[in-house]
Order: structure tokens, then sequence, then C-alpha cells
């Protein structure tokens, strides 16, 4: 039996935990977040325990601590997180491979605001301000007019003032109303299967926009084309991640990548392919050290 450490949060550990049992891979909670940690001879893991880990911790700080402890090596690691996370550098990689990607400008604070203002008006607004490393919509915001984009730049000039904060970035992009949001799952390079995530009608009727599952919104599993099948594919080859979801906006006439996730949430298994836990299982028996 291999030993598997998932420091993904109990939804994911939960659905996955069965089906890789079956498969001879014993998924063990490996939370590294919002705990007391003791380090040395008292730390709660040890490296004999585990022979490979899910995907790296999505707090950098404690899963640094976590590897370090564990010492395993990661169906994603530290690497393929950082490049995902890093929205601005998978857009300009993408787009240097003639991948379809919303139109985007990249702001590395502190700029003036007539650089600002230079930015907005390379748009038809609205515009999507998004905050360059986030995750799950956190701080993405839509602006109608000129003093709404700047006041927005503003807040996060207050934030990016704090030494701490590591990332002093944010994207600017195209907003595409009515477009279809997808997760599409690409292990390996291949294709497991997608969900389409749409908010309740009334909550788009009340102005909400963002389809996050944690806003709100359902994922339904679908079957996608093959050819935006093979989109997806070629996202995670171009950025060498084992395990990828990619994200596509469908509008009456296009289809683009609007963001990518190694460290994805896995829905319920009828939402993919019928082998997806198989192959999944092969994966991680390739990290096994």
């Amino acid at each position: 039996m291999i030993e598997l450490a998932v420091a993904n949060d109990q939804e994911t550990f939960q659905r996955m935990r069965d089906p890789l049992a079956e498969r001879g891979v014993r998924a063990q909670h490996v939370p590294v977040s919002e705990r007391v940690v003791a380090l040395g001879a008292d730390a709660p893991w040890s490296p004999e325990e585990y022979d490979v880990g899910y995907v790296y911790p999505g707090r950098l700080m404690e899963g640094g601590v976590a590897d370090a402890v564990l010492e395993v090596p990661w169906l994603n690691d530290l690497e393929a997180v950082l490049t995902s996370r890093n929205k601005a550098e998978v857009l300009a990689r993408l787009e240097r491979a003639d991948l379809p990607v919303p139109k985007s400008v990249y702001v590395s604070n502190d700029v003036s605001e007539a650089e600002l203002a230079d930015v907005f008006n390379r748009f038809d607004p609205p515009v999507v301000v998004k905050p360059n490393s986030t995750t799950r919509g956190v701080g993405v915001a839509k602006a109608h007019d000129l003093d709404s984009f700047l006041g927005i730049c503003d807040y996060l000039s207050l934030v990016h003032d704090y030494r701490a904060t590591g990332d002093r970035s944010f994207l600017v992009q195209e907003y595409l109303p009515d477009a279809t949001d997808y997760r599409v799952m690409v292990l390996e390079g291949e294709y497991v299967g997608a969900v389409e995530r749409r908010l309740p009608d009334d909550a788009v009727a009340a102005g909400q926009w963002k389809h996050n599952v944690h806003r709100g919104a359902t994922a339904t599993g679908v079957d996608l084309p093959e050819q935006w099948r093979a989109l997806a594919e070629s996202v995670a080859t171009e950025l060498q991640i084992s395990f990828l979801g990619v994200d596509l906006l469908e509008t009456d006439d296009r289809l683009v990548i609007n963001e990518t996730n190694a460290r994805p949430t896995i829905d319920e298994e009828t939402k993919y392919e019928p082998d997806f836990y198989d192959r999944l299982a092969a994966a991680i028996r390739t990290r096994c050290r």
C-alpha cells in the first residue's frame, strides 16, 4: 500500500480517500495550516510515514515546513504551484505559445495614476481587476468607469504598502459578458473531465458575475468537444504541470483560457472520466521515492 500525504482541505481528501484506497493508495490527511506544529523530534509527521505527497501546500511558508519534515516528492511540486499561481506569467506563456487568452495588462505597483488611466483606456469598459496571485475569486472586481477603476487600484496600493506583501501586482483584463465558465482537469497531459460552473439565476439577477464554486456557483459535469479538450491539454503541456485545472471562458464567438490551478479541488467521481482514479493512482505511483 502506497502512503499518500494530502495537504488539501477535507473536502478533496474525503472524496479521494476511498477510490484511491481501492487502487492501493492510502491517502492520509496532513493539515499544515491553522494549527500548531512542533519541530524536530516532536513534529507531527515523519519521512518514514509517507511515500509521496499529493500537491504542495497552498500556503508557501507552511508548505516549506511540511516539505522539510515530510521529505516526499509531490505530484505537483512547489514550482508547479508557483507557476500556476502567477496568473500574469501563465497568460504570457500561453500567449507566446499562440493559445487564446483574454486581453490583459500586468501592473506592478507602484505606478502613477496617469499610467493607470492609460491602462484603462486600452479597454472597452467594464474591465476586470484581478490580484495576480489570489485564488477562489478573492479580490477580483469589475470597474465600469475610470473613477471606479482608480479607486480599486487605490485599495490595492494600500494593501501593497505592507512590506510583508510578497506580490505587489495585479491584472487588468477585458470583461467577457455572459461567458460560460468551465473547469477542465488534465492529468499527465491528458483530459480527465470537466465541469461547468454556473451561478443560480437569482444570483445573476442580483448582479453576481464570478462563477466560483466558493462564491455559490454549482459545478455540473459536462462532456466537452474534442477541440476544447485538446486546448486544455496544450495548456498543461506548455506549463509542464502534471495535474492541472484549466479554466475556460466561452462566449458566442470565442473560447479563451482564463486561469489555471495546480491545486484543484476534486469534485464527485461522476464528473470525471470513468478511469480518472485509475490514472490518478498511476500518476501517484510514478512519483514514489
